[in-house]
């Protein structure tokens, strides 16, 4: 405000350190002041502004500034004690063309409707005036005849009431810094022109109008974080810059406009193809057919920011394909998983520590599944359209709740795996020592550390150390900080180390048991098969992930996000998927713990199915035949 201030000559000011100075063409009293015609004329003073600064007064009364015809600028500000200006108070001033009220303790927003201002541009600046909480309608009705610049920022406006810019032509409206600013209606530009450039940054603003942005050339939201859409991009047809929180609305602009103009031009009898022909050899039809202007976009390109880069980059989720994949893997993850655990729990067979360990690995894996059914879910609700939800998907709690889950799945995973593979070894290699042996008392407190150590891990992004709304896939990639980066490589390289620790106990095992039977070649050669699945799997599944994982995090990315989608959808749910299939469903006693299952559940079905007399005998089973074939 200071270069207003020092441009402008013939200023009276009042500083804070001095006494009270009544300025020379007002006439005041100890409460009050009132300036006129004929206190400017006895003054002799031709001055053309006036400054009211650090004043101690409570309100200004109506027809405060009347007659003064002259006057150009006038600027209140740093008045903490000036609670009320009423109705009237700038009444008659054609020739004003800058009126500014900051750091005020007014409670109502100020009247301006009887200015009626000639001057071009108008220019209103109300700003940091913290006890006004709403802007009634019709507030500019009647402020200025031309366009005017009006700027709201920095207060603690909450409400902005329908029709609240009517009769006024705005080329500027800048209302960033509302902190708590929230709703702009629908209405509130119905009966204005304009505005040319909108300026909603650091607002709570979720959407903004779809009627009364036609005209909005220039567009800034920045630091608009609760701005996840934006309204029908039909409705900002003369939009040539926007400065946007979210590259995935810069997104919606180029797919959308690219679409439009697209069809357009595939249509032969397109008046809009022949509109743009027009522009292209200089020619304006717009002047002539302005109906028109809202139908065909005149701009060829918008200058969006930010730019969509490679963690976010203007495609779907997955795409039809992917998607498709990701659903089938998600489905027979949760299926096999779930299987085990209810066939595991629900048999009469004592809880031992293997079985503990494998309903462990099972619930982890399945929640891996459903971190899958979501991602899948949300890219077919997204489907050629990601960039209208990609903001609120990956800032929401949706995307949060994948990530927990992916992330708490794949650690504990990791851990049950190592703990069954050490479990395993450490029981081979002291089969003689029945001392050594281990029982669930050592099992439970070591998967309590592991059901820990995973929720902490999966809980840290939540609360800042990386994010997961990085990336559509939901995926802690946020390495910007220290902390974040430190994260990823420390997950990545106990990845790394827990792989090469159940490496090194099959390796054991298969030393371990070959070596007392050397004759017995077949049966080393299926034990050494197996050990290598379950060996190469959990190779599949972590090394192209921690490869490109620690390239990306030492900033040398040798994938973009587009290909990663592949790895991080077939390799990354690999064990999940596998371990069912590899540590239960395949082997021989899971056989017997489903067939004792059906055993236990068959008989009370036949029981009853013997119970109803109209059913034809063929289909009611006979008890031993039943056993024999299960």
């Amino acid at each position: 405000m200071s270069w207003v201030v020092i441009a402008l000559s013939g200023i009276f000011f009042v500083s804070s350190t001095e006494a009270f100075k009544c300025p020379q063409i007002c006439h005041c009293t100890a409460s009050s002041f009132h300036c006129s015609n004929d206190t400017q004329k006895a003054s002799k003073n031709h001055a053309t502004s006036i400054v009211l600064e650090h004043l101690d007064l409570q309100e200004l009364p109506t027809h405060a500034f009347k007659q003064l015809i002259k006057i150009k600028v006038i600027i209140i500000k740093h008045m903490k004690n000036l609670r009320a200006i009423e109705k009237g108070a700038f009444t008659d001033l054609p020739d004003l063309n800058h009126l500014c009220i900051i750091g005020t303790g007014i409670v109502h927003f100020p009247d301006l409707s009887t200015i009626s201002s000639l001057g071009f541009p108008f220019s209103l600046k109300v700003q940091e005036n913290m006890a006004v909480k709403n802007i009634p309608a019709n507030s500019f009705n009647g402020m200025a005849k031309h366009p005017c610049d009006i700027i709201l920022t920095g207060s603690s406006f909450k409400e902005i009431h329908p029709y609240a810019f009517n009769g006024t032509s705005i080329r500027t409206l800048n209302l960033s810094h509302n902190k708590y600013l929230c709703n702009l209606p629908e209405d509130a530009f119905q009966g204005a022109i304009g505005p040319r450039y909108l300026d909603v940054s650091s607002t709570a603003l979720t959407s903004l109008p779809r009627k009364g942005l036609e005209k909005v050339k220039d567009l800034k939201a920045k630091s608009a974080f609760a701005l996840t859409r934006l309204p029908p991009l039909d409705s900002l047809v003369e939009l040539g810059v926007a400065e946007l929180t979210y590259a995935s609305q810069c997104c919606a602009f180029h797919m959308w406009q690219s679409k439009h103009r697209q069809q357009e031009l595939e249509n032969p009898k397109s008046i809009c193809k022949l509109m743009l022909k027009n522009s292209a050899q200089g020619t304006d039809s717009y002047l002539n057919h302005p109906e028109l202007r809202h139908l065909c976009p005149s701009n060829s390109s918008i200058q969006c920011t930010p730019k969509p880069d490679d963690f976010n980059p203007c495609e779907d989720l997955l795409g039809p394909i992917l998607g498709n994949v990701t659903w089938i893997i998600a489905i027979f993850t949760i299926v096999a998983n779930l299987t085990v655990l209810v066939v595991l729990l629900f048999t009469s067979r004592k809880l031992t520590i293997s079985r503990f360990l494998i309903c462990n690995l099972a619930l982890a894996d399945a929640c891996m599944g459903f971190y899958l059914m979501l991602i899948a879910r949300m890219d077919c609700h997204s489907r050629h359209e990601y960039y209208n939800h990609a903001t609120e998907w990956q800032l929401g709690p949706g995307c949060d709740m994948s990530g927990f889950l992916t992330m708490f799945s794949s650690e504990l995973s990791v851990y049950t795996l190592t703990v069954i593979s050490f479990e395993r070894w450490y029981t081979i290699i002291n089969a003689i020592d029945l001392n050594k042996r281990l029982g669930m008392k050592h099992m439970v407190p070591i998967m309590v550390v592991g059901w820990v150590f995973s929720l902490l891990i999966a809980l840290l992004p939540l609360v800042g150390v990386s994010s997961y709304g990085k990336v559509s896939v939901c995926l802690p990639m946020d390495i910007d900080t220290e902390a974040s980066r430190a994260y990823v490589m420390i997950v990545l390289s106990l990845n790394v180390v827990a792989f090469l620790g159940v490496c090194f106990c099959y390796v054991c095992i298969y030393q371990s048991v070959r070596r007392p039977l050397p004759a017995n070649h077949y049966s080393d050669a299926k034990l050494a098969k197996r050990m290598a699945v379950l060996i190469f799997t959990d190779f599949l599944c972590m090394a192209p992930i921690s490869f490109f994982a620690i390239s990306a995090t030492m900033h040398v990315p040798l994938i973009t996000v587009s290909h990663s989608k592949i790895l991080l959808i077939i390799f990354y749910p690999i064990n999940s998927l596998c371990n069912p299939f590899l540590y239960t469903i395949f082997t021989r006693a899971f056989r017997k713990e489903v067939r004792l299952l059906l055993k236990c559940w068959g008989n009370p079905l036949r029981a009853f199915i013997a119970k109803c007399p109209q059913l034809p005998p063929y289909l009611i089973p006979n008890s031993s035949q039943q056993e024999t074939t299960l």
